[in-house]
């Protein structure tokens, strides 16, 4: 039986993603998986449970009944840090991250823990992912963001706090690497991490398809209201256009589009997609879906004209109207961090696709355990 803390660097290098890939990986291969997020943040309810996001995404994506004593043993939600600090001996978080430990560890092959942001995120409840994984007694995977000299800092400083809680660290994962870079980033790592450091499991690309949004997610970025369509909302976005910058020979050559338009620009925009299909002789669109932008508040009884709202009703495209302008739009949708969710399913299976090629698993398990 072996057992992975995946732990990051820092947020957003793709821990969540390089975590579904290895467990979906892993049970490719054969093995008996199980998963758990020791110390949690983001709590959904989820049928009757209350579980960390991430919980929810893996019951969702592995097919196992979500039981947050297992796969979500503690949740940090509002106040819960200051709360400690003043009677810690109230909480018994060890107790249940051992119990969960102890069934999952008992019904699988493998089991991987997924950590919480870098290395010491939770010292201030005395649950930094270090801790954590010294108290499981896991082995680490790091998640680090390709680069060079900075790739390099964060694995030292890293890789130092898990030393002195005494974890071993069994591989990294250098991820979101710039694809014309691979090449000089895969040979700088390489001389520089040696023997004493922890091996490279593998060099992973920035894969653009993973920082592609839904139309939700767009909607919360600049806090819309939906006006059409709702049931689109799962919609994914590649490409974002404003209305005033719209040119037909663009949009040939372009998919599922975000259009960001003020509503007197809306009909103007949506004529120009109905001429690209009636020249193609095609009932394609290309429209993932339309931001109304507004002059400081919500536009939700925009007067759209019947031949612009029969196609966007016959193609099914999600408008959000926006109080946002153009530019504070745009703003906000450029500084999206994109997560992967239960919305996003293709995103599972890129994941696995990029781990088994990517990353050598039987390098991972090759890596000797302690007992």
């Amino acid at each position: 039986m072996v057992k992975y803390y995946v732990a990051a660097s820092s947020q957003h290098v793709g821990k969540t993603t390089s975590t579904l890939g290895l467990v979906n990986a892993f049970k490719s291969k054969g093995f008996r998986v199980g998963y758990s997020k020791p110390v949690g943040q983001e709590a959904l309810g989820w049928m009757d449970h209350y579980a960390d996001k991430d919980a929810v995404l893996f019951a969702t994506s592995m097919g196992f009944s979500l039981d947050s004593a297992l796969h979500s043993p503690v949740i940090l939600g509002p106040g819960a840090t200051t709360a400690y600090i003043d009677n810690p001996e109230r909480y018994s978080f060890r107790e249940r991250i051992l119990y969960a430990a102890s069934v999952l560890e008992k019904e699988n092959d493998v089991v991987i823990y997924e950590g919480t942001g870098h290395p010491g995120v939770g010292s201030v409840v005395d649950l930094s992912n270090a801790a954590v994984a010294s108290m499981l007694d896991a082995e680490v995977i790091l998640i680090v963001e390709g680069g060079i000299g900075s790739t390099i800092d964060q694995i030292s400083l890293c890789t130092a706090l898990f030393r002195q809680e005494g974890v071993h660290v069994a591989g990294l994962i250098i991820n979101k690497i710039q694809p014309d870079k691979m090449d000089k980033v895969r040979y700088y790592l390489e001389k520089k991490l040696d023997k004493s450091w922890p091996p490279i499991l593998g060099f992973m690309p920035f894969d653009h398809t993973l920082a592609n949004p839904i139309m939700d997610t767009i909607k919360q970025a600049v806090k819309g209201e939906v006006i059409m369509n709702p049931e689109k909302m799962d919609n994914r976005v590649e490409e974002i256009m404003a209305a005033s910058l719209l040119e037909v020979h663009e949009l040939e050559s372009m998919k599922n589009v975000l259009l960001v338009t003020s509503g007197k620009r809306l009909p103007e925009a949506v004529h120009k997609m109905m001429a690209i299909q009636a020249s193609q002789n095609d009932d394609y669109c290309q429209l993932a879906g339309i931001v109304i932008t507004g002059d400081g508040t919500h536009s939700s009884h925009i007067s759209i004209e019947d031949d612009v709202e029969d196609y966007l009703l016959k193609h099914r495209i999600p408008v959000v109207s926006t109080h946002l302008d153009t530019y504070g739009s745009a703003v906000k949708i450029n500084r999206i961090e994109v997560k992967i969710n239960t919305r996003t399913p293709w995103k599972v299976n890129l994941a696995e696709e990029m781990i088994r090629r990517y990353v050598d698993l039987d390098r991972l398990l090759a890596v000797p355990v302690r007992s």
